[in-house]
């Protein structure tokens, strides 16, 4: 079942989110790279505050690549001289385990979730977390 705004959720696993320090703003906190750590118990209920699907735009430069040149191939393929025909076949084939990698991990949906604790996870997997 997908997320939904405003749902109470709880995070699946622990976590420990490790990395450079920024304000929300979005400059590094006192101008220089500052490292931390905070770790977060499996369990840690929270709201969802907004959902984000994936878009067209997210797709890798080989997948759209691979979308635009099989459709191509489909449409017009047969108007092709043989030798084009030929090529383009073999691009749209050196294409495909990006295009099949693609599909099997499906769209990335990503949430924003204020935990209870007054933390917010942005842009997290909506998998890390169980409707409560």
């Amino acid at each position: 079942m997908p997320l939904q705004e405003g749902q109470r959720v709880t995070l699946a696993a622990d976590l420990r989110l490790a990395g450079t320090v920024v304000t929300a703003e979005g400059s590094p906190a006192g101008g220089e790279p500052v490292a931390g750590s905070l770790s977060l118990a499996s369990g840690t209920g929270g709201t969802v505050e907004r959902v984000d699907a994936p878009s067209e735009r997210e797709q890798s430069h080989e997948v759209r690549e691979y979308v635009r040149l099989k459709a191509l191939l489909d449409d017009f393929g047969h108007q092709m001289p043989p030798a084009s025909r030929q090529q383009l076949a073999e691009q749209v084939a050196s294409l495909e385990p990006e295009w099949a990698a693609h599909r099997e991990h499906g769209p990335r949906v990503t949430v924003r979730v204020r935990l209870d604790s007054g933390f917010v996870l942005d842009d997290a997997h909506a998998d890390l977390f169980t409707p409560a």
